[in-house]
């Protein structure tokens, strides 16, 4: 016998399965994660121990913050959504920051906790850029970061010098975390199903990373992939001439030929001097 499936909303909306009548809000990109083997399996990747500072953005209905919080004793969430976050506070073992995360200071959670924290979460699709780039200056306060992102994300993220997929989001990460996707979820898995496939990926910064100019790497390396299929010498060219950086970069290469390390080298040339 089929379980009774969640009474139809006006307008076509339902509640989620298992959300007690809650209804995925468009606006905050919510997709519930559901299959029971998927979440063993990011739970197992996370691998959360009591005592650690284990932090969730974007907790939901749950599916990932209950096995977490039954291995990690405690957990602080982030969640925007009122309603959830209502539900969410009753619970003793959770901390509960109701916030746009990209207003949170993850620095000062770091501080509160007096240790690094371990930072999780099925990230809102469409904010999940500036949510990576809100927590790349407060690397140094966090261990690593597990996140369920869009697949094709997950892919620019890791990608190598030479492949497609190599971009912007490819070179600033990699300068601070060693990345690697961890486990691929199929649509099937959420409720509403969204019409991509999605990954979760491990984020552990470097313990020494190269010392750079974030600015400047970062302009650089958007002048560069501006126009990413013209060579260098159209784009990035321009960009060296104007501070007299002459020389020690080939400009015949696109930007997608560039190893990480050649930006970094000459993001430190044109670092300025104080």
């Amino acid at each position: 016998m089929r379980p009774d499936r969640p009474q139809q909303r006006p307008g076509g909306r339902r509640p989620v399965a298992g959300g007690g009548g809650h209804v995925a809000r468009k606006r905050f990109g919510q997709n519930f994660l559901v299959d029971l083997g998927v979440i063993d399996e990011i739970v197992r990747a996370i691998n959360p121990k009591p005592g650690q500072a284990l932090v969730e953005i974007g907790p939901g209905l749950g599916a990932l913050t209950n096995p977490v919080v039954e291995r990690s004793e405690k957990l602080t969430v982030i969640e925007l959504d009122r309603d959830l976050a209502a539900r969410l506070r009753k619970r003793e073992e959770l901390t509960v920051v109701e916030s746009d995360v990209l207003k949170v200071d993850f620095a000062a959670l770091a501080a509160q906790a007096g240790q690094k924290l371990r930072v999780i979460g099925n990230l809102p699709y469409n904010i999940s850029s500036p949510i990576l780039f809100h927590l790349l200056p407060v690397a140094e306060h966090v261990i690593d970061q597990h996140f369920m992102l869009q697949k094709e994300v997950v892919d620019r993220m890791v990608a190598s010098p030479g492949c497609k997929d190599y971009g912007r989001l490819s070179v600033m990460l990699q300068w601070r975390y060693d990345l690697a996707c961890v486990v691929d979820v199929p649509p099937a898995s959420f409720d509403p199903p969204p019409k991509v496939d999605s990954a979760v990926v491990r984020m552990t910064p470097w313990a020494q990373p190269e010392a750079v100019d974030v600015q400047v790497l970062e302009k650089m390396v958007a002048v560069a992939f501006s126009q990413r299929r013209k060579i260098l010498r159209h784009t990035l060219g321009a960009w060296m001439a104007e501070r007299g950086l002459e020389g020690g970069f080939d400009l015949q290469r696109r930007a997608e030929e560039v190893p990480v390390a050649d930006y970094l080298a000459l993001a430190r040339r044109a670092a300025p001097t104080s």
